[in-house]
């Protein structure tokens, strides 16, 4: 890379993990020397990690300070956030996927802001090179799948086919029980499962090509307790 290459870092699913996002975006700066680069976050800021307001509260400040270099994703955690806002039905559902500790951080409620700020998150970000989505895309056309719904939610049969979609996809969602980065042709997955102990990662992108030209991870031994994979 050249000394005045911009830099795309894109980071997986945080779930209230404030100590490594802190940790990465410290690494971030360090890494990128001067250059200039945007950052993507896949979505999952909330849910089963031990700190869900101050990702939110990290990562909101960073896009309020830097508009045109930020890119917040919605992810499902978010929807099902949302989802029990909206309908007391579901609420059930988001505090068994780690709801719980979400409230609990934000104590006892989330705040109105918060919400708002999250439905209005958008589901699909691209650029030259790439598509960047929380869960994935259905296999069968080109270019980012039209349902919000299967943006956030989407595993099979993303995962299994290798599907050209004309550029290459960057997601979250399904996390990889080696806590190493899934590099494929026509998709990289970053969600490396920080709160399961695991690690967060950045793909660090370039311009002139679609693939990632490193990773920068952070990690700790052991995951909090509490947390729960599902």
């Amino acid at each position: 890379m050249g000394a005045g290459t911009p830099l795309t870092y894109v980071i997986g699913d945080i779930h209230g993990r404030l100590d490594l996002v802190s940790a990465l975006l410290a690494q971030i700066e360090q890494h990128r020397a001067g250059r200039d680069r945007t950052i993507v976050f896949l979505g999952d800021y909330i849910d089963r990690g031990p700190d869900s307001a101050g990702v939110v509260a990290t990562v909101r400040s960073l896009q309020a300070r830097e508009p045109h270099a930020i890119v917040c994703l919605k992810g499902n955690h978010e929807d099902l956030m949302l989802r029990a806002y909206r309908d007391e039905r579901e609420v059930d559902l988001w505090v068994m996927n780690g709801g719980y500790e979400t409230l609990a951080s934000f104590g006892p409620d989330v705040p109105a802001e918060v919400l708002r700020w999250a439905e209005v998150l958008p589901t699909v970000h691209e650029d030259a090179r790439r598509f960047y989505v929380h869960a994935g895309f259905r296999p069968g056309r080109p270019g980012p799948d039209p349902s919000g719904h299967v943006r956030l939610w989407m595993r099979e049969p993303f995962l299994s086919r290798d599907y050209d979609f004309g550029k290459h996809v960057v997601h979250g969602h399904t996390p990889l029980r080696t806590a190493q980065p899934d590099q494929r042709p026509f998709r990289t997955n970053l969600d490396t499962g920080a709160v399961f102990g695991g690690a967060l990662t950045a793909g660090v992108f370039t311009n002139d090509q679609a693939h990632a030209v490193e990773f920068l991870q952070v990690r700790e031994a052991r995951p909090p307790n509490g947390t729960r994979r599902q």
